[in-house]
């Protein structure tokens, strides 16, 4: 007697419904997380931080000292109290280069020394040679390039409206004093300063112009996230808990009863092992192979190596917690919700609120932070690197307690992956029998 056709399993509501709803929820997260972060980075932008530089010395200007720059600080200022886009940080030069160098501001706009001595030079008797002196605009692309973008367009902005200003002022001056000027020198006085823009922290020309950082992360992440699923994977294969198909080929070894507790273990002494090795092709081939801009090799290799451990044993901790669910899990934690609280594209400043507090604790914020610090600003402490690594050191922990908690409790209340010998005698033991004709 032939036996039955299995009936098609696309015929299973289950399977569809199953199926449609994990993956309506993924496309719907991914959706709203990646492009609702970045739709209206201008509409979003609140306190970005600029600084304003005034450096200049003021001069003598009808029998008065006078310091244009001081009102060009203070019309800035007042303009921007109406307006929280920009967080304007009144700094001396000094302080102005350093937080330039640790990625603390996007920008800065400095008036120079001899600013007032130069505009009311353009007022006397040899007006016409008189040459127009220059506010500077300080990019940071270090910092991120839209941020350092949208800090340049502010900053040009305020140059231009505080040269209008100023120009407004003298002219109805020299009108009050009946001072005849030529048309040329009247255009000149209209707008007498200039705006440069110049790069306040230099880059290589190999840092993808200042997204090295990001992209660097993003492997590292990916490096982590991928390596625990390799790894759980081949671990439940070695323990025969799963068979691995090679092509046509398939392999199952004989089940080893393992508790829940040892097989996280088992992975994660696997990942910190494997991490050495794909931190290391990591380095040699950004490095190496495409030389990426890098210093510090040796705190690099440290940090990337880290990095990938601690992601991927919070992976597995997912994996060892939830089953197969955790893989999604993993996929929203580390890159649905990270890469748009990132702050590597986006500046924070520029997302919405939900963004902001995510990137407070998301890691791909924090690793970013580390890697601008070893690859932009001589690996400061303060300049990101003491925050990453302090992250990096909270995440491990929690994810082994919380890993280990869940598989110990798992454990204890007997939900083995597989049941003993031992289970599966008491199960029929405690069946009862079958009933015969």
């Amino acid at each position: 007697m032939s036996s039955p056709q299995p009936s098609s399993a696309l015929r299973s509501p289950r399977l569809w419904i199953g199926s449609g709803l994990i993956l309506a929820v993924v496309s719907t997260l991914f959706a709203l997380l990646y492009v609702g972060g970045n739709v209206d980075p201008k509409g979003n932008l609140r306190d970005l931080p600029v600084a304003l530089v005034n450096s200049d010395r003021g001069a003598d200007a009808g029998g008065k000292r006078t310091n244009l720059g001081g009102q060009v600080v203070a019309g800035i200022e007042k303009n921007a109290a109406n307006n929280r886009s920009i967080d304007w940080q009144v700094l001396s030069r000094k302080e102005a280069d350093k937080r330039l160098g640790q990625g603390k501001v996007y920008g800065a706009l400095v008036v120079p020394e001899n600013f007032t001595a130069a505009v009311t030079g353009l007022t006397g008797p040899q007006q016409k040679q008189a040459a127009r002196p220059a506010l500077t605009v300080l990019t940071n692309q270090s910092a991120g390039s839209i941020g350092s973008s949208m800090a340049s367009q502010a900053a040009q902005k305020a140059a231009h409206a505080a040269s209008a200003q100023i120009g407004k002022e003298l002219l109805s001056r020299a009108n009050s004093q009946g001072a005849r000027l030529a048309p040329a020198a009247q255009l000149m006085l209209a707008d007498p300063a200039s705006v440069e823009v110049a790069d306040g922290h230099p880059l290589g020309t190999r840092s993808a112009m200042g997204l090295s950082a990001f992209y660097y992360a993003l492997v590292l992440v990916v490096c982590g996230m991928l390596g625990a699923n390799v790894i759980n994977s081949q671990v439940d294969t070695a323990l025969g808990y799963v068979h691995t198909d090679f092509g046509p080929f398939r392999q199952r070894m004989p089940v080893r009863h393992t508790s829940r507790v040892r097989t996280l273990a088992i992975g994660a002494v696997l990942m910190l092992g494997l991490s050495v090795v794909m931190g290391s092709l990591v380095e040699v081939a950004t490095v190496g192979i495409l030389d990426m801009d890098a210093s510090h090799l040796g705190l690099l290799w440290l940090y990337s190596v880290g990095t990938i451990a601690v992601v991927g044993v919070s992976a597995l901790a997912l994996l060892a917690a939830f089953g197969t669910p955790g893989m999604l899990l993993s996929a929203i934690v580390f890159i649905a919700m990270a890469v748009p609280s990132s702050g590597a594209t986006v500046p924070l400043q520029a997302l919405p609120e939900f963004f902001r507090t995510l990137a407070e604790f998301e890691p791909l914020r924090q690793i970013t932070g580390g890697l601008r610090s070893i690859l932009y600003y001589d690996a400061q402490a303060d300049a990101g690197l003491t925050r990453a690594w302090v992250s990096m050191g909270v995440a491990l922990a929690v994810s082994v307690l919380f890993g280990l908690g869940v598989t110990r409790f798992y454990d204890r209340k007997g939900m083995h992956r597989i049941p003993r010998p031992a289970d599966a005698t008491e199960a029929t033991e405690a069946a009862p029998a079958p009933v015969t004709a």
